[in-house]
């Protein structure tokens, strides 16, 4: 019989195993950089020492007033130190984080807050009239703190004490409740509201170490970075930079208000070197007035996902000087397994055909174990056209753990032991993967499928338009057409609804021309991403008239 040497003597112990977490990043930073300015924010400063002082303070003071291992604590804040603090301190404690959108209304925040079970709810005063209407609909009764941000504006306070408060009950020396297990969960973030029903994604400390580091290598993010945080950190841990930029050794730039002369003045004020971004600020960038603008002392990298980013949009951002990479982020991964890696040789394509090439997703990065374009049903990867689409599937150590409360929709998640995203794409030859659409944005038009991506990377190229979204809207005769709605420049004249349906009729089949235009400013989440389902209930697509149907039924 053989015998394996490797089996006998060889076990795991207290010495060679040890969970994995991002916790352990933080006592690392501050043993070898506790002078190095950990957290910028307007006109404060705090360096690492200290920010460890306030983590354990923030964990002990939680454990202090009953908060054990598995309990949720929600926060409700921007970007912002606290903000950055509980994504250390609150599993610290040993507690799961629930970084809340404050972008959400009432509704959805005490929809979040009652699924999640929360024990303990941190808001930021900018916030607090949310939270009150959020928890004045609920039997719910957390412990609520008021965190009075130097940055917020004024505001009213409906906790029981305040953020400083807390801490100053806690105690700077507390070791910190570990994880037993790495598979344990971390946080609890919910999907970014693209969909009407968000669901509870919940990874574990393993997934995100795993991630954090995953960030820092594929970015190739060197040491010290100076990081803005204008991509939100309640999105999926803000892609898991909380702790990847802390393992870099870091300086955390916070950020309340997204908008181009807060991102240029963060660049040349503050020496931020890294940032992420959604496609629409990357528009927003593009398109801000001279006077908005300021030269970039130095090369500042970006990575931008969400909707893939217009060709004409990426080119400007490039022109300008910055180093973009186009990645694909999801909650369920808690970040962006996916990067679209420059070939060197694309450089000495013409611009526009670099941008064309640069607004792909990519491929897998080296923290993701599997990944194709395949049939959803059967499994089988579609060929290397460029055409042919398929679902984007994944698996891997970064991968969620499952949706909380929700074993069903889990079960569907994980079919056949990939996780399906929901995403349309096509495979190239040269293997890098092109999202063409969400499986439900897919408009279907006398029997054609047209990618509405498609559609809205045309509308991108009109000089008036800063943002366009495409869904589907019934037809008498072709059962859907596209509906366009779109989001002017500041200050343009507002085009004609024939001229806009003209230009695309020039650069499209027909049959893929918007029918109808609506001009507005389109509804997006916290993470900058366009709600479409919310377009979908204004032009009344085929969701909409399944769901009417079934009512009426």
């Amino acid at each position: 019989m053989h015998t394996n040497i490797y089996q006998h003597g060889l076990a795991r112990n207290d010495a060679n195993h040890v969970a994995l977490t991002p916790l352990h990043f933080l006592d690392r930073c501050a043993d070898v950089f506790p002078e190095r300015t950990a957290i910028i924010h307007g006109a404060f400063r705090q360096d690492w020492g200290s920010t460890r002082d306030r983590c354990r303070r923030l964990a002990s003071a939680l454990a202090k007033r009953g908060v054990r291992r598995g309990d949720t604590v929600s926060v409700l804040a921007p970007n912002t130190p606290a903000m950055l603090e509980a994504h250390f301190g609150v599993p610290l404690s040993g507690a799961v984080l629930n970084a809340i959108n404050c972008r959400l209304d009432a509704d959805g925040v005490r929809f979040i807050l009652e699924h999640g079970e929360c024990r303990v709810l941190l808001v930021d005063r900018e916030f607090a009239g949310l939270a009150a209407a959020a928890l004045a609909g609920s039997a719910l009764r957390p412990l609520v703190i008021d965190i009075a941000d130097l940055e917020a504006p004024p505001g009213e306070t409906i906790g029981s004490l305040d953020y400083e408060a807390l801490l100053a009950e806690g105690d700077p020396t507390f070791e910190g409740v570990w994880p037993d297990d790495e598979w344990d969960a971390i946080a609890l973030n919910y999907t970014s509201g693209t969909t009407s029903q968000p669901k509870g994604v919940v990874p574990s400390h393993r997934g995100t170490y795993l991630m954090s580091l995953l960030q820092m290598t594929d970015w190739g993010m060197p040491r010290a970075p100076v990081y803005l945080w204008t991509l939100p950190m309640f999105h999926a841990n803000g892609w898991c930079f909380t702790w990847a930029v802390t393992a870099a050794g870091g300086t955390h730039v916070c950020l309340r208000k997204v908008t181009a002369p807060n991102i240029f003045n963060a660049i040349v004020e503050h020496g931020v070197d890294h940032f992420c971004a959604a496609p629409i600020v990357l528009a927003t960038l593009a398109s801000a007035p001279a006077e908005a603008r300021r030269p970039l002392p130095h090369t500042v990298r970006v990575r931008t996902a969400g909707s893939p980013p217009p060709a004409t949009v990426l080119k400007t951002i490039l022109d300008m000087g910055f180093d973009v990479e186009h990645v694909y982020g999801i909650t369920e991964a808690s970040g962006t397994p996916v990067s679209c890696v420059v070939d060197p040789a694309w450089k000495a394509l013409p611009g526009n055909e670099r941008a064309r090439l640069m607004a792909r997703q990519g491929n897998r990065a080296a923290g993701l174990e599997g990944l194709c374009v395949a049939d959803p049903l059967t499994l089988e990867p579609v060929p290397r056209d460029g055409k042919t689409q398929g679902e984007v599937l994944m698996r891997g150590n970064i991968v969620m753990k499952g949706y909380l409360k929700n074993p069903s929709a889990t079960a569907g998640a994980f079919c056949g032991g990939w996780f399906h995203t929901g995403d349309v794409a096509v495979m190239h030859a040269d293997g890098y993967l092109q999202i063409t659409d969400r499986s439900k944005d897919v408009i279907i038009s006398g029997g054609e499928n047209i990618s509405s991506v498609e559609v809205e990377e045309v509308l991108y190229r009109h000089p008036a338009i800063l943002a366009a979204a495409v869904v589907a809207q019934p037809d008498a005769k072709w059962g859907e057409t596209p509906c366009a709605f779109i989001e002017l420049k500041p200050g343009v004249a507002a085009p004609a609804e024939a001229e806009v349906i003209g230009f695309c009729r020039e650069r499209l089949a027909h049959y893929k021309c918007p029918t109808r235009v609506i001009i507005g400013t389109l509804p997006k989440t916290g993470t900058g991403k366009i709600q479409k389902f919310k377009l979908r209930e204004i032009s009344g697509s085929r969701e909409a008239i399944t769901e009417l149907a079934r009512l009426a039924s």
